[in-house]
């Protein structure tokens, strides 16, 4: 040996100092025994478990999140048992009681039979970047739900009426159940924006909102602002005498709210005229046409001097 290679570090010393150097945390596991064999010293300043704890695959399983554990366990098993190279994310529990979300990606190693000898793995932090991956879902689901919010009135907008109408349309075709639709319109609004300024104006329609919100009584009823000045109520399971009884609760409610209107011809009050249907779907029929229908009754109730209901099964 010459003295150039008596003075060099082995091989594996050099491997050592450049895995133990890394952020990443490498380790190993005997597939035979499921012990490990090797965990970098860096789990210590990460998780607060010292290198000398982390004895078998139950040290691994036990510190993570119960949450995570029976999927991560499970799938990673699975995985080893068939000899495949695999990545999972879980939160692992620190020795504090908190958790760090982890990478671990793991490589199967063969013997020269293909029977698994071993697995090798490294551990990554990837904390930031789950929380970075939160935020941008919670932003996500923000935007999803103001996409179908009315942005004046915080009641849904006519994008989650055509869905919900879509949906209950199918059910009571499927069902046989009958389904109702109220049309509703400020009386003489254009009017009324003339007389009090656009100001008043949003803030009448926020509070005219916020009053025939509280028709929809049932959890699966739908209310949302559909025009300028138009609403409309998605009653399922509701037959015609019904959703007669919910359009007069919807003019009383308004009466109650007791806003002045100058300039309506309709009385001194603001009132709202109301278009009611209701159908039973048949195989072919289309809820366009239906809430046609349902339109042309409001159109009338507003050619009959408008503050009235028209409705019809």
């Amino acid at each position: 040996m010459t003295q150039a290679s008596a003075e060099s570090p082995t091989d594996s010393t050099v491997y050592k100092t450049l895995l133990e150097s890394t952020k990443a945390i490498p380790w190993q596991i005997d597939w035979k025994t499921l012990r490990f064999t090797y965990i970098g010293p860096q789990i210590e300043a990460l998780l607060g478990w010292s290198p000398a704890s982390w004895e078998t695959v139950e040290d691994w399983a036990a510190r993570m999140h119960l949450d995570d554990r029976e999927r991560v366990v499970n799938f990673c098993v699975a995985q080893s048992q068939a000899g495949t190279d695999h990545e999972a994310d879980y939160r692992a529990l620190t020795k504090d009681g908190a958790h760090v979300w982890i990478r671990d990606v793991v490589h199967v190693v063969r013997n020269d039979a293909g029977e698994v000898e071993s697995l090798i793995g490294f551990m990554f932090d990837i904390s930031e970047r789950k929380q970075t991956e939160q935020k941008v879902l919670a932003l996500q689901k923000e935007l999803e739900s103001l996409s179908f919010k009315d942005g004046l009135t915080g009641v849904s907008n006519r994008r989650m009426f055509d869905a919900i109408l879509e949906a209950e349309w199918d059910e009571a075709r499927r069902t046989g159940q009958p389904l109702s639709v109220i049309l509703i319109d400020i009386d003489y609004f254009k009017q009324y924006n003339d007389c009090y300024g656009h100001i008043q104006g949003d803030a009448c329609l926020r509070q005219v909102a916020q009053a025939l919100a509280a028709a929809a009584a049932r959890e699966r009823d739908g209310f949302a602002r559909i025009g300028g000045e138009e609403f409309a109520l998605i009653l399922p399971a509701t037959d015609a005498a019904a959703a007669m009884n919910v359009a007069e609760r919807c003019t009383s409610l308004v009466f109650k709210e007791q806003i002045p209107h100058a300039a309506s011809a309709a009385g001194a009050l603001l009132t709202i005229s109301l278009g009611v249907g209701s159908a039973v779907p048949a195989h072919g029929d289309a809820a366009i046409d239906f809430i046609a229908e349902v339109d042309q009754r409001l159109y009338q109730a507003k050619q009959r001097g408008r503050n009235c209901i028209v409705g019809g099964a």
